[in-house]
């Protein structure tokens, strides 16, 4: 009996830290999961290193071109856009 009470504060401790620290990364996982998935040409898009441009083409294997000036087009992974500035509505 005295040693499941030892391990009492151990699974507190541990249910403690999934629900404010795992639980919240991994939503915010997804949801950067989502927003990259639903990536379509026209959409202004900030990468990781902070360069910010037009989405020109979404390519099969992760990657995305992206326009940063007129005429300048970049070949950036899918993974490394932080965030979605101006989302365009799909074509009907």
């Amino acid at each position: 009996m005295e040693a499941i009470a030892q391990f009492v504060p151990l699974i507190l401790i541990f249910g403690i830290m999934y629900f404010l620290l795992i639980r919240p990364q991994q939503k915010k996982m997804k949801d950067h999961q989502k927003m990259v998935e639903a990536l379509r040409r026209g959409d202004q898009v900030v990468t990781q290193g902070g360069l910010i441009g037009k989405v020109s083409k979404v390519k099969e294997d992760g990657e995305l071109e992206v326009e940063l000036a007129e005429g300048v087009k970049v070949r950036v992974v899918q993974s490394t856009i932080a965030q979605v500035l101006n989302k365009t509505e799909p074509a009907a």
